[in-house]
């Protein structure tokens, strides 16, 4: 296992607007995240999104839950907080999130430890936590660990690593891209490696439950007390 430097070019406007301008055609991310969804507790009233992006995961789960409560016949008011550190993104996300008091947003750079934003019932991320060095994905995990109440979950849909250089070239090729055009941001590590760290960490029911090619739904639970 080898971390790449600490290259991250998310600060770039330039480089986070090339992004958005291709997010809803990333394949199969629809599947990904239908399938994260499943693994909001119903209960969730507090949410923290970490590389919020344009807040689309967010408002997709934002959505879900407020479906179930209406269904429910009950309206609990649902807060959330988005974290990013792109100007681009958070500027995005000011947008879709405009007008809505539920939402926070807060800019801070997931490379150093998270600030003190309250607990949680639920933490997500899409497409974020690559973007660290791998020293600083597992303590990135143990501080939202230590954020989670009992009961709750972490859900990472992340882009992982292939375990040969062979499957790795064909997923850029059906992101269109080549190894020379790759983004120089990505840290890529097997879901192995994550889902044991997620366990020594104290995480419960640790699983991969969805995967295609380098996309994968990382989770795990914060045990009763």
């Amino acid at each position: 296992m080898t971390t790449k430097p600490a290259i991250n070019l998310w600060s770039s406007s330039d480089h986070a607007a090339e992004y958005l301008s291709r997010a809803e055609s990333v394949p199969h991310r629809t599947e990904g995240e239908s399938a994260l969804l499943e693994f909001i507790p119903p209960s969730t009233r507090r949410i923290l999104d970490l590389g919020t992006g344009d807040g689309r995961l967010l408002a997709l789960v934002k959505g879900e839950l407020s479906e179930r409560l209406r269904s429910e016949g009950t309206s609990p008011r649902v807060e959330a907080v988005a974290v990013d550190f792109s100007p681009a993104m958070l500027e995005a996300a000011a947008r879709r999130f405009a007008g809505d008091p539920s939402v926070t947003i807060k800019i801070h750079n997931l490379d150093y430890p998270l600030p003190d934003l309250g607990k949680f019932d639920a933490v997500v991320s899409c497409f974020a936590i690559h973007h660290v060095t791998h020293e600083r994905k597992r303590a990135l995990y143990a501080e939202i660990y230590s954020l989670l109440n009992p009961g709750g979950v972490f859900c990472n849909l992340e882009h992982v690593a292939s375990p040969t250089e062979r499957l790795h070239d064909e997923m850029l090729s059906h992101l269109d891209k080549t190894p020379e055009t790759e983004d120089p941001s990505n840290k890529l590590l097997d879901v192995e490696t994550q889902l044991q760290w997620l366990q020594e960490i104290g995480f419960a029911d640790v699983d991969c439950h969805w995967k295609w090619r380098e996309f994968a739904l990382l989770a795990g639970r914060v045990g009763a007390s």
